[in-house]
């Protein structure tokens, strides 16, 4: 039986009972019962028929609503799948990256700790060299400058004054101890510087000047040698350590 049915049943006999079970029901009402039940029967069916329509009305919109939507839905499932593969390669690449960065980073620490230790090692380097360039550099200027005066002062014939002086000494500790020549100019200007040369000797015209002025010559090649030795090791150095800084060595 079906829902409207059944009401129906429930209203009829709630129509026939009603007299009977309360016994307050007028006489006029229960002349008629069936028109009462009739009519409410009627009013029933309207609105069940119009609630009916409703809900298939909505139901046809519901319907309209998923055939015209299930298209953008399945866009934006199709949509979402490829942002998602964007992003599956985006997090690949960036983990590339990473990795890369990193390997870069470690080469770039070792690179820059080799560069560090070679240039305190070519700082080490220069410090030497340019030690060894002012010691001989200042024992060849103080060389020829003797050298200039005991050249001078045999030239004017003033060797007395000379031998008395402090060039005198510098130039006998010289010949001794460091100078490299034959056993018989360094004992001929030993005992020039000494005094005690023969009677017979003239020092103006001498073989002692020519002696002199070779020694002098010698060490002033000596000292423009080592001069541009000094400059050549100064200019390397200051390109290694520009390279070493351009390169990551700099702190």
């Amino acid at each position: 039986m079906s829902g409207f049915g059944s009401m129906l049943l429930l209203v009829v006999t709630a129509v026939f009972l009603a007299p009977v079970s309360s016994g307050l029901v007028s006489s006029a009402a229960a002349a008629n019962p069936i028109r009462k039940v009739v009519t409410m029967l009627q009013k029933m069916q309207v609105k069940v028929a119009a609630e009916g329509k409703k809900e298939e009305e909505l139901y046809e919109k519901f319907v309209c609503y998923c055939r015209t939507n299930s298209g953008d839905l399945q866009a934006s499932i199709t949509e979402g799948k490829n942002k998602a593969a964007s992003l599956d390669t985006a997090v690949l690449e960036a983990i590339a990256k990473k990795e890369q960065t990193e390997q870069d980073l470690k080469k770039h620490q070792e690179g820059r700790a080799e560069a560090k230790e070679a240039m305190a090692a070519a700082t080490a380097l220069r410090e030497k060299q340019a030690a060894a360039f002012a010691k001989e550099k200042s024992e060849l200027d103080t060389n020829i400058a003797a050298l200039t005066k005991a050249i001078a002062a045999i030239e004017k014939g003033m060797v007395g004054g000379f031998l008395q002086s402090g060039a005198a000494n510098i130039l006998r500790t010289y010949f001794m101890e460091k100078a490299e020549m034959s056993d018989d100019s360094r004992q001929e200007l030993l005992v020039f510087l000494s005094g005690t040369h023969s009677s017979g000797y003239v020092p103006q015209s001498g073989e002692i000047t020519g002696i002199l002025k070779q020694i002098k010559d010698d060490m002033s090649k000596s000292l423009s040698e080592a001069t541009s030795t000094e400059e050549s090791q100064i200019k390397d150095y200051e390109s290694l350590m520009s390279a070493k800084k351009e390169g990551g060595g700099s702190t």
